[in-house]
């Protein structure tokens, strides 16, 4: 009994925790994008979400999956040559984040959620059933379907991968990865600092102090 109701107040701070609602599909998708990859180790809650994902085998054969299909690394060259990834990794420049990881150590929430997923014989059952899944199975079977080796001996030619292997002659290219460097907003909370705004009543300390004139009274309309 009274491990029962450890486990009820495990899933009660889960769900209290829990950044929302993920599922393995979203965390396998999330974790084959450069660019949206660190996103879990910014927010605990994302962290807690991914790693209760990561513990279900069903995450791990998705990724298996999209590992056999050449398209997979396709996106992933994309998403590495975007300058979305610079504002993904930037983000770990700002002490905002830090403090979010501060709080949740000293949250009994933070832990009670991480080790929930540990405490589910129905995780245990899942690993043990693995083997059997019909996506498993599939898998297995993929060696002998001539359509995927073909898939990957084409994959040179396909316009999305030609397309990838001319981008760096692209200006626009550079351009965009200039701006998001350049980009205030790029760097969070440290972003301040590169913006002139901040620095507007620096210039001139006695702002504050000599009033702005009036503006004009309007003529009164003729008659």
């Amino acid at each position: 009994m009274k491990k029962i109701s450890a486990l009820i107040l495990a899933l009660a701070a889960q769900s209290a925790f829990a950044a929302g609602p993920a599922t393995p599909e979203s965390t396998a998708a999330q974790l084959l994008d450069p660019a949206k990859a660190a996103d879990i180790a910014k927010d605990p809650k994302a962290a807690v979400a991914a790693m209760t994902n990561l513990l279900d085998p069903a995450t791990s054969i998705i990724m298996m999956q999209k590992g056999m299909d050449p398209a997979t690394f396709t996106k992933m060259a994309q998403a590495g040559m975007s300058p979305d990834i610079l504002k993904s990794y930037a983000a770990f420049l700002d002490p905002n984040m830090y403090t979010k990881w501060l709080a949740a150590s000293m949250d009994p929430n933070f832990y009670m959620a991480a080790m929930t997923p540990f405490m589910n014989p129905n995780m245990y059952m899942k690993w043990m059933m693995a083997p059997l899944d019909p996506r498993v199975l599939q898998m297995s079977m993929a060696p002998l379907n001539p359509n995927m080796y073909m898939n990957w001996a084409m994959a040179p030619i396909a316009p999305a991968n030609m397309n990838l292997m001319m981008a760096p002659l692209n200006p626009n290219l550079y351009t965009q990865w200039a701006g998001a460097a350049a980009d205030p907003k790029t760097y969070g909370t440290w972003g301040a600092f590169m913006n002139p705004a901040t620095y507007g009543n620096i210039a001139n300390p006695f702002a504050g102090f000599i009033p702005v004139p009036a503006a004009p009274a309007a003529a009164p309309a003729a008659k």
